[in-house]
């Protein structure tokens, strides 16, 4: 008796296309700007006006600096992965995303350079004579800190929550929680500016949290999902679905 084998079925593995790869760098680096949130616990000891003069570990200060430099890399990672396509929408919209980001960053490293010349003198000995640069120092980073992660996140949120929406790369949902976190933000801010509430208070607080639920759930997003079918990523896909092809010839 002859038996005949059954040729065991074998499963072909789609190739990650240049779109879906693009969308889930991006969601990568959106989720990594959130890594820098234990840092407001770890400068705690660093706005003690006496601080320069006193003892004990600099290290939480010095990984804090860490985090915030990832932070500041990674929010400029999340423009430049996203110009190629959101260029397509509104290419100067995106060109000022990808400014934007870039002051942000640069603010942040500023911010982190001021902390960590606080901890150089701690660390040399200057006593009393360095209080009063310790404090201007730390004041800075506060200032700093406003304007690099308050005021541009609000114009980041504004300028890329339009994009999205009206490319219709993500549900629209997720760029309407962008452009609602963006206003109620500035509202903040301007509040914050003109002494109506302080900075580190439950009012502003709550007024950030609609734009880092966007932009979080924004990463998850494109991490899981990718962009949706849009006309302006069409072009893009049959050029990298030509660009394979002609490559497994």
């Amino acid at each position: 008796m002859t038996t005949t084998a059954t040729p065991t079925p074998t499963t072909t593995r789609v190739p990650m296309t240049s779109l879906r790869k693009t969308a889930l760098v991006a969601g990568l680096f959106y989720v990594l700007t959130f890594v820098s949130i234990p840092t407001l616990a770890m400068y705690g000891p660093v706005h003690d006006p006496n601080y320069i003069v006193g003892s004990g570990p600099d290290g939480g200060v010095l990984f804090g600096g860490v985090l915030e430099i990832i932070v500041a890399l990674a929010g400029i990672g999340t423009a430049v992965t996203l110009y190629p396509v959101l260029k397509r929408q509104n290419e100067a919209m995106a060109l000022g995303l990808v400014s934007a980001r870039i002051l942000e960053g640069a603010l942040i490293f500023a911010g982190v350079a001021s902390l960590l010349t606080i901890v150089t003198l701690r660390r040399a000995g200057t006593g009393d004579d360095a209080l009063i640069a310790g404090q201007a120092l730390a004041a800075l980073y506060d200032r700093t800190f406003f304007v690099s992660q308050s005021l541009i996140p609000a114009l980041n949120g504004l300028l890329l929550g339009t994009l999205m929406y009206r490319s219709r790369l993500v549900p629209r949902w997720l760029p309407v929680l962008g452009l609602i976190g963006a206003a109620l933000l500035t509202s903040s801010n301007a509040a914050i500016l003109f002494g109506v509430w302080p900075a580190m208070s439950a009012q502003a607080g709550l007024a950030a949290l609609p734009i880092a639920t966007w932009e979080f759930s924004l990463g998850v997003w494109l991490i899981v999902k990718g962009f949706r079918p849009s006309p302006i990523t069409a072009g893009m896909d049959a050029a990298g679905t030509s660009g394979m092809e002609r490559g497994a010839v």
